[in-house]
This record gives structure tokens, C-alpha cells and sequence, in this order.
């Protein structure tokens, strides 16, 4: 275990002076002050590991000290000391989180003793600390780096995270995501990335699109000091910076043919050679891609290199769309509501009970990126009451189109598909297809048995 950092804060110069000495000699880094304000100012700039707290300091009480310290810096463990302490002081001192408490004068010995039951506490804790991120399927590092809106409990996001965290393991295998727009294929290939060996290394996302048709080479393969008007410098490029990490490739689909051709060879032999230069560059890079487009029809109009898919198309993982997986849009709801509330320093409002199953009837063209800008907007014009649907401004289709939409006007006829839609829309949940359809769940149920209307399940849901 590396050298725990410790920081003496006590009034007495006498005592701090005494204790460094005796710290530093038996091998710890220690640092000493006098006064309330200064300890801060060091658990601000510096990481300690363990605070030797007197309860008694100038001008300030030492458990507001400990009563700060344990919110801002959780994983400080914290010694209160006192010549003055009292039981009540001691539980006080407990109960705010101290680890030990010990009453001067006391020997060296002893709080040798309360530090070395400290460094193990602490040694366990980094312990299983790192069990932890070993273990979980999307370690606390992980969480830190990428927007973790990927929740979900369906069995078709299972389904994509476990196809992930099996491309993880393979780290030179070039991966295609695709899926509607708003569906979330960059988390996807974030996720890929930092579970995988790669993690250190860096995740360089670049939109296919968004790059000028005459910098694409530049800015794919790099370019050699005058080269070109504007080439004042040597440039890697994106295969080069990616060396050792992944180059996410999105709107893979908008990536022009006389440029395909060179990505292709630059994947196969995994070197590059930048614009207005002959020496090659090896590059260890690893291609996860994605695009919201058939690619299979764009090869049909010679508009995308069937080998190139061959090569981007080694694992395949697509995202089901929102409407696909109605069980999905509850913990992001709450995942999305309480992340806004905390980013707008908001209470969290409590959500009613009739939102979800409207929410989960409604299409979502917009998927998860639709759902996170809703809830956005609800939380930041919420006023402390709990959000209703009125905060969800769908985008629902017009009334006339609706009725253009019916080939005749059988009402009974019209009710079965109106039931049979609902709860395709809702799937199969009946309370939340009842909601839509504006009648009560017996009532729901009644009609069902009338009209003999069946739940039918997809062939992949079990």
C-alpha cells in the first residue's frame, strides 16, 4: 500500500510538531496545521487519506470541521482528539462519522494503534473498491466516462448490452451498431470501448458528416507540412491519434465512394500514409461504426462498398427502437428526472401515476435522445408539483389524418383494430393500453373477451 497522506489539524503547535515528527519517521506523508480554514484549503488542493481532528480549534467547533469534511470528502477517515472530551462529545464525534477518538494526552503507541486499525479500514475499502469495478458489468470508471443513459430492463436492451460487453472482450474486432437516430448507438460504442483493454487509450468519435468532402483525407490519414495552402504544420490524422484506442465512425452511411476505397485498405493493412508524404505509419486502431440507414440498399444504388461492410460488419448490434421496448421508458424516466433535477440544484418532483402509461403508448420518433429533452423541459418549468402529463408535449398525429387513416366507418370493426393497436403500442401492457384508449381496465378487459382479442407476443420475447 503506497503511504497514507495524513493531515494534523490541532491548535497546539507543540502536539502537531511532536505527532509529524513521530508520523513522518514511521513512514507516512503528514502535513500540519492550526486552524479550521487552512485544513480546508489543504483537503481542497491535496488527497488525504486520514484527518487527526482536534474537537476544540479557534474560532470554529472541530465536529462542524469533521460534519464538513465527511460531505465533501467522503473517503477521508477521520481521529478526533480532545483534552477536553465528553461522552456526549465522543458520540457526537461517532455518529458525524469518526472513525476513532482519542483523549490527550495520549501515547504514541495509541494513536499508532487507531491509525493502523484506519489503514486497514481503508485498505479494505480500496479492496473492495476495485472488486467491485472488476465485477460490475459497467464499472464505476466506466459510469464516470460515458452519459450512462443507456437503462433499460427489457429483454432487447439485455440483449444489446450483453452483445457489448461480448465485443469488449474482442478488441480488435471492428463492430457496426445501427438503429434509429436518438437511440443512443454512441453510448453503445463507449460502453464497448471503456470495458475493453482499450480503456486507457482514446475513444475518438467523428462524424462522417460533419467534415468538408475536401478535408476528409486530411483529416482521416493526416497530412505532411505543405502539402497543401493551409498545411503549416505535420497533422496525424484520425487512424494515427487513434493508435492503441477505437475510432468511432458515425453516419457511416454519408461517407463519400473515393474515400471508401482508402478507408478500406487503411482498416485491412493498419497503416496510413498522410496526404502529400510516401512513408507509411503503422496504426493499431480498433472500428466501431454506426448509421441510422439500410446499408444493404445503399450498396444496391452503389452509393456504399459492399466490401467496406464486409469489413465494418464483423459484430452486429442493433438497437430496438423506444416504441419496441415500452418496460424501458419507466427507469429512464426517473433516471433522466433526477439527473436534471440534480443538474438544476432542484428537488426532485415526484412523477404521477398516469404518465408512464401514456408514455409508454406514445411512438417516440425521436427514441431516448426525445425522451431526455422532455424530461429536461419538464424539469426545469416544474414548480415543486408533481409532474403530470401535461408536462410531455407529444407529437401526436392530427385528428383528420387519423380519420383518413380508418377504411371505413364499421364501428365495431374499428374498435377491434383501435384495441388491437393500443395494445401493440403499449406492449400487451393492459393497464397502459386501457389509459390510451380513455376507458377503464375492466372495461378494457370486457371487450377484449367480447371481441375474443388475444395478448400476441413477438417471437423473441419469452
Amino acid at each position: 500500500m503506497n503511504k497514507l497522506n495524513v493531515l494534523i489539524l490541532d491548535d497546539e503547535k507543540r502536539f502537531t510538531e511532536e505527532l509529524t515528527e513521530f508520523l513522518q519517521n514511521s513512514g507516512f506523508q503528514v502535513y500540519e496545521t492550526h486552524t479550521g480554514p487552512q485544513g480546508l484549503a489543504i483537503l481542497k488542493k491535496q488527497p488525504i487519506d486520514l484527518l487527526i481532528l482536534d474537537v476544540r480549534l479557534p474560532g470554529v467547533d472541530g465536529l462542524d470541521i469533521l460534519k464538513e469534511v465527511k460531505v465533501k470528502y467522503p473517503d477521508t477517515e477521520v481521529i478526533v482528539v480532545s483534552a477536553h472530551g465528553d461522552m456526549d462529545t465522543v458520540i457526537k464525534a461517532m455518529r458525524l462519522g469518526a472513525m476513532d477518538y482519542l483523549r490527550k494526552p495520549f501515547r504514541h503507541i495509541d494513536i499508532r494503534l487507531a491509525i493502523e486499525r484506519t489503514e486497514k479500514f481503508l485498505l479494505l475499502q480500496r479492496r473492495v473498491k476495485l472488486v467491485e469495478e472488476r465485477n460490475s458489468l459497467i464499472s464505476k470508471n466506466l459510469e464516470a466516462r460515458i452519459e450512462r443513459h443507456f437503462i433499460g430492463a427489457s429483454p432487447k436492451i439485455l440483449e444489446v448490452l450483453d452483445l457489448a460487453m461480448t465485443a469488449a472482450e474482442f478488441q480488435d474486432t471492428n463492430v457496426l451498431i445501427t438503429g434509429e437516430s436518438g437511440t443512443g448507438k454512441e453510448n453503445i460504442a463507449r460502453i464497448i470501448h471503456f470495458a475493453s483493454k482499450r480503456k486507457d487509450n482514446l475513444f475518438c468519435a467523428v462524424n462522417s458528416s460533419a467534415i468538408t468532402d475536401s478535408l476528409l483525407e486530411s483529416e482521416f490519414f493526416g497530412h505532411k507540412k505543405g502539402s497543401f495552402t493551409g498545411a503549416l504544420i505535420d497533422k496525424k490524422g484520425f487512424f494515427e491519434i487513434s493508435d492503441q484506442g477505437t475510432l468511432f465512425l458515425d453516419e457511416i452511411a454519408d461517407m463519400p465512394l473515393n474515400l471508401q476505397a482508402k478507408m478500406l485498405r487503411a482498416i485491412e493493412e493498419k497503416k496510413v500514409t498522410r496526404v502529400g508524404d510516401t512513408k507509411t505509419i503503422p496504426t493499431d486502431f480498433r472500428i466501431i461504426s454506426a448509421t441510422n440507414h439500410e446499408l444493404d440498399n445503399l450498396v444496391d444504388e452503389k452509393k456504399f462498398r459492399l466490401d467496406l461492410i464486409h469489413r465494418l460488419n464483423t459484430l452486429h448490434i442493433h438497437i430496438p427502437p423506444l416504441r419496441d421496448r415500452p418496460e424501458d421508458i419507466e427507469p429512464l424516466l426517473k433516471y433522466f428526472a433526477e439527473d436534471f433535477a440534480t443538474k438544476f440544484n432542484k428537488p426532485i418532483a415526484p412523477i404521477d401515476k398516469d404518465v408512464i402509461p401514456v408514455l409508454q403508448c406514445y411512438d417516440f420518433p425521436g427514441n431516448v435522445r426525445e425522451l431526455k429533452n422532455l424530461t429536461e423541459r419538464a424539469i426545469i418549468l416544474s414548480k415543486g408539483n408533481p409532474i403530470g402529463i401535461k408536462d410531455f408535449p407529444l407529437k401526436t398525429k392530427s385528428a383528420s389524418a387519423s380519420f383518413s387513416e380508418v377504411a371505413n366507418l364499421n364501428l365495431e370493426e374499428n374498435e377491434v383494430k383501435l384495441i388491437r393497436q393500443a395494445l401493440q403500442n403499449c406492449g400487451n401492457n393492459q393497464n397502459a393500453a386501457a389509459k390510451a384508449l380513455g376507458i377503464q381496465r375492466m372495461a378494457l378487459a370486457r371487450k377484449m373477451q367480447k371481441y375474443n382479442i388475444s395478448l400476441e407476443y413477438s417471437k423473441d420475447r419469452k
